[in-house]
């Protein structure tokens, strides 16, 4: 009886060995870049007892005996094929092929259209990359072999009706793939509707997902189903769960003296809010007094959010999740519950505040003398608007005339030392649209920025450059290892730069590429020489697209574009979380705290980089569904415009007037046949050589405006 018992064990403990085996490979499949011990790979596959962890080290010894893992440490082990299988997320293109972002390489893996094994836009995919052609081959491809885990489920499109009304399809307007819906599976959809379809699986060989319907949205000419679909597409709440508005609304938002008196008392200081005339939430003030000894004293004043905002809280998990609030054309969706965002936090007039805060002292020259940060308690005197600041500045009377014309003052002596430092002078306009009260967009007009909007705009970035230096750098001036969140903006592709020189040329303009100064410099002289005229926007476009994203992380590069070795987000803790990281590290910092590991931190910097994205392609969807609602009356009419953009399948053109973008194909632009030249940014006619250049100048007509693609359609028309 025990020897049949012990040989049962051994078989099952032998065929567990190779189930085991497996798994571990999965583990490190998954952390290619990453050394894992035992302890690290047992958590994963949740082994808890004695005996499984065991089985795992044995386990562990014959995959180092096979040579198919390595022990790149004592006791870390890494798969030893990343080489050829790694693990990344899926970016699908409209035409059907993939980039795979891949952690720790700087290019995107490509995979062509019939390789991307029912990957969905953000999957998270295992790709097996091709060994290089040749040496001289940039970017590497690859096929992808196997789907880990899907990004989403759920997706919005239209619905439409299959023949004998059998089976019906959802149509994604950002998707490669349409649902094929079973027929018991339809709800109550009516063709031409905006459904939510969940996916339900994807059977091997089949051209389309299989999903079911679980929403009827509604008409996608209704706007505000259209803003509703966006929200569900990109995953972001309408509201906030029941439970985190209860303990929002328990929480205690009174000024207690006793907290008052452990802070810097500022309330007796003049200080003033600048914001858009619309805004609700106001998260920085700024203070200003003389000193005695002739200085000023300014104080750049934040909403101290985590006052209220604990660690562990719903609210902080909320937060957390959401990691920034999105500004879409006719909403917004907050990071925080209202009474935070718009009532206790905001630093209303007239009312005490807690805030954190950047005390500057600055000679008249703008030199800073000294620094102070902490937690104070202050009162806003009063709340402008952007455009009463402006008023001001440009010389009309008003409350704290003298306060505004200084810190104005102020401002433009940093701006001006931090051009000649070396930031890039990039103006960008912002559309904006005046709504009905049903939402529909009755004009566009475009935000440009003034001396109120820059003034704000200085004091907010030496508050996030100050702080960043002060958590970096020892009293020396040396670099420390504290860790912190910083926001990165990386230096500019030189390709990139290169291929801009030389298409500006022709158009008589110089860029000189050199150090970092150099180039910067070089390009601020170009947008300048560009500004009015014809070929403004496309050499705009063109330089825009050499630069880096910026990013949040732990690892300091420093801040290409602002021309800073150190920057941080730290002045807008009521829409953005990592201010509130920024925060709650300083006040670490300040109480004498140890520097925590960072890897905590990089996965949090991540995670809101992330959700960045997400916020800026949304707030994109819903400006360019109401561009194309607005230009709906304008079907039939004929504009000037110009050339945003080329590609082999046609010009984007833009009309000045709206910003809107429209799309001319190259297969219906008449009278020849027109070959892309990428090089040049241009369609050359085969025949006529007729040139269709980014930048250059035409006249066009409105063919369509499809609110579902969110598309405009133009056809040229002779002049």
């Amino acid at each position: 009886m025990p020897r049949r018992n012990f040989k049962n064990t051994k078989a099952k403990k032998d065929k567990n060995i190779t189930k085991f085996t497996k798994s571990i490979i999965e583990v490190l499949f998954q952390n290619p870049n990453k050394p894992l011990n035992y302890k690290q790979i047992a958590a994963a596959l949740n082994l808890t007892n004695r005996i499984d962890t065991e089985l795992l080290i044995k386990n562990l010894n014959v995959l180092l005996a096979d040579k198919k893992i390595s022990e790149v440490e004592r006791g870390k082990y890494k798969i030893n094929a990343t080489n050829d299988y790694m693990v990344g997320i899926a970016d699908l293109t409209s035409s059907g092929s993939a980039y795979i972002m891949i952690d720790g390489l700087e290019q995107d893996v490509f995979v062509q259209k019939g390789k991307t094994r029912n990957a969905l836009m953000g999957d998270t995919v295992r790709v097996y990359v091709y060994p290089k052609k040749h040496a001289n081959q940039s970017r590497a491809e690859g096929e992808i072999v196997e789907i880990i885990e899907r990004n989403k489920t759920e997706f919005t499109g239209i619905f439409e009706l299959g023949k004998n009304g059998n089976f019906g399809f959802v149509t994604m307007q950002n998707g490669n793939h349409d649902f094929f819906i079973p027929k018991e599976k339809i709800k109550n959809a009516q063709p031409g509707e905006k459904v939510v379809v969940r996916l339900t699986n994807w059977p091997e060989g089949s051209n389309s997902p299989f999903g079911e319907i679980t929403q009827v949205l509604g008409s996608p000419d209704d706007t505000d189903v259209e803003i509703h679909a966006i929200l569900l597409e990109y995953d972001l709440p309408a509201q906030f769960p029941e439970e985190v508005e209860e303990e929002a609304n328990q929480l205690d938002t009174s000024i207690d003296e006793a907290e008052a008196a452990r802070r810097r008392d500022m309330r007796n200081v003049t200080t003033f809010t600048i914001d858009p005339k619309d805004a609700k939430d106001f998260d920085d003030a700024l203070s200003i007094r003389k000193l005695e000894n002739g200085n000023w004293e300014i104080g750049v004043h934040i909403a101290d959010v985590t006052h209220y905002v604990r660690p562990g809280s719903l609210i902080e998990q909320e937060a957390y999740k959401r990691a920034t609030s999105v500004y879409l054309v006719d909403r917004v969706v907050p990071m925080l519950p209202e009474v935070l965002s718009n009532v206790a936090c905001s630093l209303r007039p007239n009312e005490d505040k807690y805030t954190f805060s950047g005390v500057f002292e600055m000679d008249d020259n703008a030199k800073i003398v000294k620094t102070w940060f902490g937690r104070t308690v202050t009162h806003s005197d009063r709340r402008f608007t952007y455009e009463e600041a402006q008023e001001i500045i440009e010389g009309k009377d008003g409350d704290f005339k003298d306060e505004i014309l200084t810190l104005d003052r102020l401002a433009k002596t940093m701006r001006g030392k931090r051009m000649k430092y070396g930031a890039v002078n990039f103006d960008k306009v912002e559309v904006k649209f005046d709504l009905d009260q049903a939402h529909n967009p009755q004009g566009i007009f475009f935000k440009i920025s003034k001396d109120s909007n820059k003034l704000i705009e200085e004091f907010m970035l030496l508050c996030n450059k100050k702080v960043s230096e002060f958590i970096s750098l020892d009293k020396h001036g040396k670099e420390n290892a504290n860790t912190y969140i910083y926001r990165v903006h990386d230096d500019p592709n030189p390709d990139k730069l290169l291929d801009l020189k030389n298409f500006i040329r022709q158009f008589g303009y110089e860029l000189e590429i050199g150090d970092r100064k150099t180039t910067i410099n070089s390009m601020n002289k170009l947008l300048a020489e560009v500004k009015g005229k014809p070929e403004e926007n496309m050499v705009e476009t063109l330089a825009m697209r050499t630069m880096a994203k910026a990013k949040y992380t732990t690892e300091n590069i420093g801040h290409y574009g602002l021309a800073f070795d150190y920057y941080t987000h730290f002045t807008s803790p009521i829409r953005r979380y990592p201010d509130m990281i920024a925060h709650r590290l300083l006040q670490d910092y300040l109480d004498g705290k140890k520097s925590p590991a960072a890897a905590v931190y990089e996965d949090k910097a991540k995670h809101c980089s992330s959700r960045e994205k997400i916020a800026a392609e949304a707030e994109r969807e819903s400006i360019k569904y109401m561009q194309v609602k607005y230009m709906e009356q304008f079907v039939g009419e004929t504009f000037d415009a110009f050339i945003t953009g080329v590609q082999d399948y046609g010009i984007f053109v833009e009309i000045p007037e709206t910003r809107c973008e429209g799309l001319i194909r190259s297969r219906a632009m008449k009278g020849d046949h027109f070959v892309f030249d990428e090089k040049n940014h241009a369609l050359i006619g085969k025949r006529t050589r007729v040139k269709y250049q980014l930048g250059s100048p035409v006249r066009i007509k409105v063919l369509n405006a499809d609110l579902i693609k969110k598309q405009l359609d133009f056809e040229l028309v002779d002049a």
